[in-house]
């Protein structure tokens, strides 16, 4: 498994434990590391995943929102509310990684730690996201 694999995957426990349990993402990321060694890449890039997703959250939430039919984001199983987040937030703030490998990415995370079904449902509202930042930027890939 690929260093920034295992990072998303770091950072989606550290977002599911900020969400479920109500807490700050500082003290849910200080708990996650405190039994865990990382190579450093991964750890910086799981942080910046995780801090950065949590503070953006209400900007991604609305997003999110938008192309969410016949659902409501609080509704959503913890663990895809948090995977859509956190791949939204790669979408706006990590221009260096096309949107179609966060897409991918997301999907084999959602494998992992959602549902039966998560990754189709995963794959579905962020190819939405993407054509609707795509059409806001008016460029391609964005």
């Amino acid at each position: 498994m690929g260093a920034r694999r295992k990072g998303r995957e770091y950072a989606l426990q550290m977002l599911y434990q900020a969400d479920a349990a109500g807490t700050a993402i500082g003290e849910a990321a200080a708990q996650f590391w405190s039994d865990r060694e990382a190579p450093i890449d991964v750890r910086r890039f799981a942080e910046r995943l995780a801090r950065g997703t949590w503070a953006r959250r209400e900007e991604i939430d609305l997003l999110l929102a938008q192309s969410l039919e016949h659902w409501r984001l609080e509704r959503l199983a913890i663990v895809d509310r948090n995977i859509l987040r956190m791949a939204v937030f790669e979408m706006l703030a990590e221009p260096e990684t096309p949107p179609i490998v966060v897409i991918d990415e997301a999907i084999e995370v959602a494998r992992r730690f959602g549902g039966e079904d998560s990754w189709q449902f995963v794959n579905g509202i962020l190819d939405a996201v993407r054509k609707r930042l795509e059409g806001a930027a008016g460029v391609p890939g964005v």
